[in-house]
C-alpha cells in the first residue's frame, strides 16, 4: 500500500458541502448520491495517487476496470466525514459496472467494495492509505501474496492482517496480477544482469511517474529492488 499524500482540499463544491456535513447514515447516503461533482473529486484524487488504486495499487485503466470514490472511514459509520477531502481516495471497481464484470469472471470483490470493508471498520486496527507509514506494514511475495512485513510488533502484525483480510487483498484476482508483475520484474532483472545493464535505470522505469501516472504495483517494485529502489527514490526526492 503506497501512502497517499493529500494535496489541498479538493474541489470547492466538496468543501462547500463539508461546511454542513450530514449527521446520520441515511442523510449521508442521500446527500452523497445526489452530489453532482464526483468526477471533479475523482480527478483530483487520481492526480495525487498517480492513477493507482489506493489499496491494491492496480492501474484499473490497464485491466479494463474503473474507479469509485472510496470513503476511508465509511460514511455509514462516520457520516460527518462524507464530504471531507481528507477521508476520500480513488479506489478500483466502479459499483455501476465493474462489480458485474468481476462476478461474470468468477472473481472476488476487493478493496473498498469488499464485504469486510462494507460492513464496518475498526479504525484503531485499520491501516489507512492516508497514513504516512502505511507501506511499512506490508511485504510482497513472489507468489503474489501480500503479508505482514518482517519486524512488526504483535499489534502491528494484527493490524496488517486485519487490513489484508478486510480489503480482501489476497483475492485470487489480485494475487494473479501481482505474481505476473513479479515474474516480469524478475525476467527483466536477470536480463539486465546478464547484459550488464543498469539496474537503477530499470527500477526507475516503474518507480518514477511518467507524466501524471505511476506503473502498477509501486510497492511490489520497491520491495523487489530493495536498496536499489531506495537509492532511486532518494535521488528523485522532491521532484514529485
Amino acid at each position: 500500500m503506497r501512502s497517499v499524500h493529500k494535496r489541498g482540499g479538493g474541489p470547492y463544491q466538496l468543501t462547500r458541502s463539508h461546511c454542513s456535513p450530514p449527521t446520520t447514515s441515511d442523510t449521508s447516503t442521500s446527500r452523497w448520491s445526489s452530489f453532482g461533482y464526483k468526477a471533479q473529486v475523482l480527478g483530483c484524487l487520481l492526480e495525487e495517487q498517480y492513477g493507482l488504486c489506493c489499496y491494491s495499487e492496480i492501474r484499473p485503466d490497464r485491466v479494463g476496470l474503473s474507479f469509485h470514490i472510496e470513503h476511508v472511514e465509511n460514511k455509514s459509520q462516520h457520516p460527518q466525514r462524507t464530504f471531507d477531502y481528507n477521508n476520500v481516495a480513488a479506489c478500483a471497481l466502479d459499483s455501476q459496472s465493474d462489480l458485474d464484470v468481476l462476478k461474470i469472471q468468477g472473481a472476488e470483490v476487493f478493496g473498498g467494495h469488499a464485504s469486510g470493508k462494507s460492513k464496518g471498520v475498526d479504525m484503531a486496527r485499520f491501516v489507512s492509505c492516508h497514513m504516512p507509514d502505511c507501506s511499512r506494514f506490508f511485504a510482497y511475495l513472489s507468489d503474489g501474496r501480500v503479508v505482514p512485513a518482517d519486524g512488526l510488533s504483535l499489534d502491528e502484525v494484527d493490524r496488517a492482517e486485519y487490513t489484508i483480510d478486510l480489503l480482501n487483498l489476497n483475492s485470487p484476482y489480485l494475487q494473479d496480477l501481482r505474481q505476473s508483475w513479479w515474474d516480469e520484474l524478475e525476467a527483466l532483472f536477470e536480463e539486465h544482469v546478464d547484459q550488464d545493464m543498469s539496474l537503477h535505470c530499470l527500477a526507475g522505469i516503474d518507480l518514477i511517474p511518467v507524466g501524471a501516472s505511476l506503473s502498477q504495483f509501486f510497492s511490489i517494485t520497491r520491495n523487489f529492488f530493495g536498496g536499489i529502489a531506495e537509492e532511486v527514490l532518494d535521488q528523485e526526492a522532491g521532484r514529485w
